[in-house]
C-alpha cells in the first residue's frame, strides 16, 4: 500500500467542544468581524495590518508578540485594524523543512497532528481570550477550516493554493474576509478568476459530504509579487500594478474590490528590511490616485520579536525559524507611520 495510516483524526466538532471559546471571545471575534468586513465593502476608511511572524512556531513567543501588538491596537484604534498573523501550517516549496505548528508543535520533535490540532486552537484562541485580537491564518488545507471557523477573522488562500478548484470552492464558503494571493507567476488574471469563483455559491464535495455554500463577498486580491521563468523576483505592488489591477477587477464586475499587499515574498525579494519602505510606498501612492486610495485596504508585513531568521537548532526566543521576518522595535514604528500615513 502507498499509505500507512496511523491514526483517526478528532472531528472539528471533537475539538471545538473540547476547547470551546467563551462568550465574551465570541463577542469580541464578532466585532473585529464587523470591523474588517466595513473596511472591505468600503463603510470604514480605516486600515488594515495583517502582521506577524512568517510561521506561529513557540506559543509563548507569539503570545508575546500579540500582547505587544494589543497594547498598540489600542493607540491606533482610529485609524488601522491590526490582525495578529498566526500562521499554523508553512507551504514548502520541496516538501522539506518545517510545516508548521499543526504538524509539529515541538519544530525538534517528531511530527504530531493531533497534538498539533490542539495547539493550533489554543494558541488562536489565547490570542481572542487574552489580547482581544482574533488573528489571521492561511488555509492551505482546505478541510481544516472546521477546527478554527470560529477563531479566525481573516484567512488567506496561498499563492500554491489559489490555482486549485478545491481552495476556491471551500473558501467561497467562508464568513470572513479571505484575500487570494495571486499565484507564484504573478499572474493577476488567475488571481482574479479565483475571487471571481469564491464570491459565487458552489456545489462540491467536502470532508466527506455533498455541500453548498452561498458564496464569500469578502473575497480579494492579495498582490505578493511572483517569480519569472528565470526564477527572479518580480514585484507588484508598485503604482502602475494597483492601476492595472484597478482596471481588470472593474471589468470583471466582482462584488467589492480590494486589495491586500504583502510587503514580503517576492515584492521585497524576502529582503525582510525592505517592507518597511514599500510599506510607506503603498501609502504614498495611496495618497497620488483616488483608485487607489479606495482598493488597497490593507498590508501585510511578517514581523516577529527578533529581526531575521534563524535554524531550529539556535533556539533564540521570538526569532522565526522559516522566513526572515522585521524585528518588534521596527515593527512598532512602522505602525505608527501608516497610522500617520493613513490620515
Amino acid at each position: 500500500m502507498s499509505f500507512r495510516f496511523l491514526e483517526t483524526l478528532p472531528t472539528p466538532a471533537e475539538i471545538r467542544e473540547r476547547y470551546p471559546l467563551s462568550n465574551k471571545a465570541k463577542e469580541i471575534k464578532a466585532k473585529k468581524d464587523q470591523e474588517i468586513r466595513d473596511i472591505i465593502t468600503g463603510r470604514s476608511d480605516k486600515f488594515l495590518v495583517i502582521i506577524g511572524p512568517c510561521s506561529a512556531d513557540n506559543e509563548e513567543a507569539v503570545c508575546d508578540y500579540v500582547s505587544r501588538l494589543s497594547r498598540v491596537q489600542e493607540k491606533v484604534a482610529d485609524r488601522l485594524v491590526l490582525i495578529p498573523r498566526i500562521y499554523t501550517y508553512k507551504p514548502r516549496t520541496n516538501g522539506d523543512g518545517y510545516k508548521g505548528l499543526g504538524f509539529q508543535p515541538d519544530p525538534e520533535q517528531m511530527p504530531d497532528l493531533v497534538a498539533g490540532l490542539i495547539a493550533i486552537r489554543r494558541l488562536q484562541m489565547r490570542s481572542i481570550e487574552e489580547f482581544g485580537l482574533p488573528p489571521a491564518d492561511e488555509m492551505l488545507y482546505p478541510e481544516n477550516w472546521g477546527y478554527v471557523e470560529d477563531l479566525l477573522s481573516y484567512v488567506a488562500i496561498g499563492a500554491r493554493s489559489v490555482e486549485d478548484q478545491h481552495h476556491r470552492q471551500t473558501a467561497s464558503g467562508f464568513d470572513v474576509a479571505t484575500g487570494m494571493k495571486n499565484p507564484t507567476s504573478g499572474d493577476f488574471s488567475v488571481m482574479l478568476n479565483s475571487i471571481y469563483a469564491a464570491q459565487r455559491p458552489q456545489h462540491f464535495a467536502y470532508a466527506g459530504s455533498e455541500v453548498e455554500t452561498s458564496g464569500n463577498e469578502l473575497a480579494h486580491a492579495i498582490l505578493r509579487g511572483g517569480v519569472n521563468k528565470r526564477g527572479v523576483s518580480q514585484p507588484n505592488y508598485h503604482y502602475e500594478d494597483i492601476k492595472r489591477l484597478t482596471e481588470m477587477y472593474f471589468k470583471m464586475g466582482l462584488k467589492n474590490p480590494a486589495v491586500i499587499i504583502d510587503a514580503n515574498h517576492s515584492n521585497s525579494d524576502k529582503q525582510y528590511q525592505e517592507q518597511v519602505r514599500i510599506v510607506k510606498e503603498v501609502l504614498h501612492n495611496r495618497r497620488l490616485s483616488d483608485d487607489i486610495y479606495k482598493l488597497v485596504k490593507g498590508v501585510m508585513i511578517e514581523s516577529y520579536l527578533e529581526p531575521g531568521r534563524q535554524d531550529v537548532s539556535e533556539h533564540v526566543y521570538g526569532k522565526s525559524i522559516t522566513d526572515p521576518c522585521l524585528g518588534w522595535d521596527d515593527s512598532e514604528q512602522l505602525i505608527y507611520q501608516i497610522a500617520e500615513m493613513s490620515r
